[in-house]
């Protein structure tokens, strides 16, 4: 009887440490476990999203690591550690290692626990409402601008038709062959401006879904950007081995990543700054319960473009989506365009922030498997 009951209270509880487990995992507020040397012990999936890191990747690192300026969080910690009490802290700004600056409200608790210290943060974002703001703002600017596009389209390529037709019926009636040629110009030029318009609404091609690696996406771009700059731009890997599988179109994402990167690449070699080394990085990051536009996903998939160039001009950084949009001569405009529109598919998303020195693409993308329900 005895033996009944003290399974029974086992079992009590660890179904209350599962559910409190659960309920910290879903928490909006970022929470973050430090011990007393103030290494990582925990974070939940909101500060996974607020870090940009994950709990595995982050385990046990110093705090250092994930945060450039960390002063004023280790005072607090050294304070709550001495008196025990609660800390809050406002407006704090957080530089992240990836040089992303946040601010946040801090709360500090103490936390004892089998003879252990630990320390409990609370990071609440300042102007997160703002970053989701600006994330449906963005959907919904692409989205609006692909529908005019499609249906401006629509009215090129119906004459275009009719022009195309037209020029091929002169040609059966002309005496001369010689005078196809210029026929034949007038068939090619309406090509052309069909192709280009499919290019513009993203028409060419649908997904085809299938399991993959995003590791092996960024691998095959860069080979071929490797191959192409011939060792004159340091392309540095900084993968996290956690991040699974996601489902998408293998080569619509490598096309999508190449066109970025393509940008990142014409930047460092047309704009070369002195004293440094043209570099980019390719960052992986899994995400927990991290927002996309207005919807919240489990797990995402964070990939993150970054050059040391001359960065983008701040006229440009809230238009360069737009199809034709470009910061170069001889660009057409079409690259990143066609890259919102590929994630767009995935129901991913891509952002961009830029300064002088440092320029970052921030790709996110859901990880679901076969079958599985967003």
């Amino acid at each position: 009887m005895n033996s009944a009951f003290q399974s029974k209270g086992l079992k009590s509880k660890l179904s209350i440490e599962n559910f409190n487990s659960r309920l910290v995992d879903n928490l909006t507020t970022a929470i973050v476990v430090v011990d007393q040397d103030h290494n990582l012990f925990h974070l939940n999936p909101a500060a996974e999203a607020l870090l940009e890191t994950s709990d595995s990747h982050g385990h046990m690192a110093p705090l250092e690591e994930l945060i450039r300026n960390p002063g004023d969080l280790i005072s607090a910690l050294e304070t709550v550690g001495q008196s025990g009490t609660t800390l809050i802290i406002r407006k704090i700004e957080l530089t992240l290692a990836s040089n992303t600056k946040v601010l946040v409200d801090v709360a500090v608790t103490r936390l004892l626990e089998a003879d252990a210290v630990y320390f409990i943060l609370e990071l609440q974002e300042i102007n997160r409402s703002w970053a989701l703001s600006k994330k449906e703002t963005l959907i919904s600017n692409h989205e609006t601008t692909v529908e005019m596009i499609r249906g401006l389209s629509h009215e090129i390529k119906n004459p275009l038709g009719g022009i195309r037709g037209a020029a091929q019926l002169l040609a059966s009636e002309l005496p001369d062959p010689h005078l196809q040629d210029y026929t034949n110009v007038i068939i090619g030029e309406a090509d052309r401006l069909v192709n280009l318009v499919d290019r513009l609404t993203g028409a060419y091609k649908f997904p085809e879904i299938s399991n993959l690696n995003i590791h092996e996406v960024l691998e095959r771009v860069r080979n071929l950007v490797e191959a192409e700059t011939k060792g004159a731009i340091t392309i540095v890997r900084d993968y996290d081995p956690s991040l699974p599988e996601l489902r998408g179109d293998m080569e619509q994402l490598i096309q999508a990543v190449l066109n970025i990167v393509r940008n990142a690449m014409q930047a460092l070699t047309e704009n070369k700054l002195k004293g440094r080394k043209p570099q980019i990085i390719l960052r992986t990051r899994v995400m927990s319960h991290s927002p996309i536009g207005p919807v919240m996903h489990k797990l995402v998939a964070r990939i993150e473009i970054i050059d040391n160039g001359p960065g983008i001009p701040q006229e440009l950084i809230e238009t360069i989506f737009y199809p034709l949009i470009s910061g170069r001569a001889e660009g057409s405009g079409l690259g990143l365009s066609i890259a919102q529109n590929i994630l767009k598919n995935h129901e991913g998303l891509i952002e961009c922030e830029s300064q002088p020195g440092q320029t970052r693409f921030i790709l996110s993308l859901p990880i679901r498997h076969e079958g599985s329900n967003p």
